[in-house]
């Protein structure tokens, strides 16, 4: 297995994917229990697979301020040393609580989007690994990771190359005898469009981005068919999440919804041929769900948001034009607000919100502030309309 320079990624340099390979599992027999815990981080995602030969894999680590309570409820199940971690991609929600892992466990193999990213997060967590010489992997499509000789645990998704941090989520299924799992981190709906030409059909579903509507497309929850979906995110978020267009989604499919902001951490148990969700509640329709509903509101998202560059994209993906004279498009960690001018976005047509050194106007264009607005670590965009109601939002 390679070892990869990590000093190479500091400095901006590409790194290439390694193969990975792994002992297919035997079929149709139970045996000793997996387990996979999906820790309540608030927003953001945590997840802890126990396998059957007790190995240990984690699955990003929350924000900043959850690293304690990951590394606690490492502690509680008296786990020292980590034989994976896997940082899915560079978001603050799913890195930030990395830190406090690296400091505190044993970590064999570093598994990692390979996407790189200016955040002072991200570079303290590139430094402890190459500190602590842990052996760093970029994974390829349809690589397996050699974790337990019971399981298969193959790369569904990778792109270090992608443009966005969320589309270069690393996607693992994880197969157990009968059972399998399905770990979609943030990827969006056109990554998951790129993963319905491979098996996706799973058990037990993360569902991608927190519920969020970005992720979860018809197709993929249809290809997927999870018995069990589970949804992570923090109670009364910004965003939104879950997303009503995503529950309805697996209500259709007839998926049973646990959630981390109702349940607290959840843990799905099985024996390869058995499943079990142990000590959790399946999530009815809430008030969060039900707020864009009644909100009317039109078809325009923000569908990119570089902080490098400081270009925030907003398209309206609908069929007739949109008004968005007096709509604001905030940035959440400064509470900073850029008021659209009268201006009418045309269906299909992207209007790009510039700032910073990349400041332009004119044309597809609009010009906010000479200086930098967006912060890179983690800096979230929602935009609102002109009644202030929350129309879409991003990390």
């Amino acid at each position: 297995m390679k070892k990869w320079a990590l000093l190479s990624l500091l400095a901006g340099t590409l790194l290439a994917g390694c193969e990975l390979t792994s002992t297919p599992a035997t079929p149709s027999e139970a045996g000793d229990d997996m387990r996979v815990h999906f820790i309540d981080v608030g927003q953001g995602d945590s997840i802890l697979i126990e396998s059957p030969n007790d190995a240990y894999m984690l699955i990003d680590g929350g924000d900043k301020g959850s690293g304690d309570e990951v590394v606690a409820y490492l502690d509680a199940q008296g786990i020292d040393t980590l034989d994976y971690v896997v940082a899915t991609h560079p978001d603050a929600d799913h890195i930030g609580g990395l830190i406090d892992v690296l400091k505190e466990k044993e970590i064999e193999h570093w598994i990692d989007s390979g996407k790189a990213h200016t955040s002072q997060t991200y570079l303290e967590m590139l430094s402890l690994i190459d500190e602590k010489d842990i052996d760093f992997i970029v994974p390829q499509i349809d690589d397996t990771i050699d974790f337990d000789d019971a399981l298969d645990v193959v790369v569904l998704q990778a792109d270090e190359d992608a443009s966005d941090n969320n589309e270069a989520s690393v996607v693992l299924k994880v197969t157990y005898n009968d059972r399998s799992f399905l770990f979609a981190a943030d990827a969006g709906v056109k990554k998951e469009k790129d993963m319905l030409a491979q098996d996706i059909d799973a058990d037990v579903l993360k569902a991608g981005h927190h519920g969020s509507n970005t992720s979860s497309s018809e197709a993929f929850i249809k290809a997927v068919s999870p018995e069990v979906t589970i949804l992570s995110y923090g109670e009364g978020n910004k965003y939104g999440h879950p997303h009503a267009e995503v529950t309805n989604l697996l209500e259709k499919y007839n998926s049973l919804i646990y959630a981390t902001a109702q349940s607290g951490t959840i843990v799905v148990e099985t024996d390869g041929v058995n499943l079990s969700v142990l000590d959790a509640d399946v999530v009815t329709t809430t008030p969060q769900q039900k707020k864009p509903a009644e909100a009317n509101v039109p078809n325009v998202t923000i569908t990119a948001k570089d902080a490098l560059s400081e270009v925030v994209s907003i398209k309206n993906n609908g069929a007739e034009a949109v008004d968005v004279t007096n709509w604001t498009l905030v940035s959440v960690q400064g509470d900073q607000r850029f008021t659209f001018p009268s201006f009418t976005l045309q269906p299909g047509k992207t209007v790009h919100i510039t700032s910073g050194d990349n400041k332009r106007d004119g044309g597809a264009y609009m010009h906010w502030s000479g200086r930098q607005i967006w912060a890179n670590d983690g800096d979230a965009a929602q935009l609102l309309n002109d009644k202030g109601e929350i129309v879409h939002a991003v990390d």
